[in-house]
């Protein structure tokens, strides 16, 4: 849970064909063409795996030989954020933050190396300074697909749905193309509506030319439909996106996802071994873990939910705000105390439907249930269809005796997407039986 999270990609850079924007199902005007590109530089978010590391030699080469290039240090200084962001190494950022600086120092306000720090304060969840320096951006350069981007992000990440929806209308507008489209998607999605989430993800697919957009849309649409229990259309997206791109992990971890919930256990625990042997980033270590606990492994389970707690440090180390990862970790597999305290930091913060249900389910592993209740009521109350949120409520409305509402919950957590969790889901499974529901 924690993984899918964090892991918003930058996505890659292809401007779709009037006919198959979002714009062509949403009212509204539209801003004239933008203008050329300022500078002739390779978008590393295009790029993943090898490609991605041999964009960052060769960035690093010539500016050896050329150290007034701000524009490959703005290059530079964003490919190491996706290598961080790929290889669940934060020890990456400060590596990140200087060359950032050092383009914006030979070019004060370049809009690139702006957005470049934008996506940096994302990776670290300082979301109110990527908004900021978002602003700075588009200031630059209305036209920024990446600024555009990420200015979506951030305002879904800080809870302020309406003006994400408003700014992904701006950004189809202006600068339409798979970066856009798939937080347009996501956006969608939030506001329940998975149809036509699919349908933009669809289009975005079909007209995708390159490998890494097509691994990382139809990634996205492996996403939409595991999480809405579709398990055999995800697995074939999740094909889709691997035949493009054998080495993203994204993909990699989403088949094994829907591998677990599909009953291929076996074949989930290879996937996710190779994951986290690449990047070991929370949700997947959590993941790898609750399926050594439902075999039986139990001291391999520990060692990955312990592992858990070694990335949290490093992320601290290197600038990175981690309690949404330990309030979700640790509310099931750590420090209960710890996680409740971390839940109400990141609430306190940036209240979301993930922070709602983070904070719910921290106070009631501290035995708070009846504190609880409107923290996962509000976090199943937008639209937005999450399994895990649906039997958190479940299990809290059990704990404070609404067996009625808890069946409710616990079988539609159960209609919805029976697999979502390996343990989440056997512990619906037990609990709905408890409260006089169908097994």
């Amino acid at each position: 849970m924690a993984a899918s999270r964090l892991g918003k990609s930058l996505g890659a850079v292809v401007v779709l064909a009037v006919a198959l924007t979002v714009g062509s199902l949403t009212a509204g005007p539209s801003d004239p063409a933008p203008p050329p590109a300022r500078t002739a530089v390779a978008d590393p978010a295009r790029l993943g795996g090898a490609d991605l590391d041999r964009a960052v030699a060769s960035l690093q080469t010539q500016l050896h030989t050329q150290p007034k290039d701000f524009g490959s240090w703005a290059a530079l200084g964003t490919a190491y954020v996706e290598q961080a962001r790929l290889k669940g190494d934060p020890s990456r950022y400060p590596l990140a933050q200087r060359a950032l600086a050092r383009s914006l120092d030979l070019r004060p306000g370049y809009d690139a190396a702006l957005a470049g720090q934008a996506a940096l304060a994302a990776a670290r969840h300082d979301f109110e300074d990527a908004l900021r320096l978002v602003r700075s951006a588009l200031t630059a350069n209305p036209y920024n697909e990446r600024a555009l981007a990420l200015r979506i992000d951030a305002l879904v990440e800080l809870g302020r749905d309406d003006e994400a929806w408003s700014a992904a209308r701006q950004a189809d507008a202006r600068r339409p193309g798979i970066p856009v489209f798939t937080r347009y998607a996501y956006v969608l999605e939030l506001r329940g509506d998975t149809k036509q989430a699919r349908s933009v993800l669809t289009r975005a697919l079909a007209s995708a030319s390159s490998p890494a957009d097509r691994a990382y849309v139809a990634t996205e649409l492996g996403q939409l439909a595991r999480r809405q229990g579709d398990y055999k259309a995800a697995l074939a997206h999740y094909g889709t996106a691997l035949q493009a791109a054998p080495a993203y992990l994204p993909a990699l971890e989403g088949r094994a996802r829907a591998s677990a919930a599909s009953g291929r256990t076996d074949a989930a625990i290879r996937d996710l071994r190779e994951v986290v042997r690449k990047a070991p980033l929370p949700g997947s270590l959590v993941m790898l873990g609750e399926l050594y606990e439902v075999t039986g492994r139990t001291d391999a389970a520990r060692e990955q939910y312990a592992l858990v707690d070694a990335w949290v440090a490093l992320a601290r180390a290197n600038g990175v705000a981690t309690d949404l990862e330990v309030a979700l970790a640790g509310a099931d597999h750590g420090d209960r105390k710890a996680a409740l305290t971390a839940a109400r930091a990141e609430w306190d913060h940036r209240e979301t439907v993930h922070t709602a249900d983070a904070l719910a389910w921290a106070l009631h592993a501290n035995g708070r249930s009846q504190e609880a209740l409107p923290y996962a009521r509000r976090a199943t109350a937008t639209g937005f269809k999450d399994a895990s949120f649906l039997y958190h409520r479940g299990a809290i409305e059990a704990a404070t005796d609404r067996d009625a509402m808890a069946r409710r919950s616990l079988s539609a957590a159960l209609e919805l997407d029976p697999g979502f969790s390996p343990t989440g889901a056997r512990d619906a499974r037990e609990l709905l039986a408890r409260v006089g529901g169908a097994k």
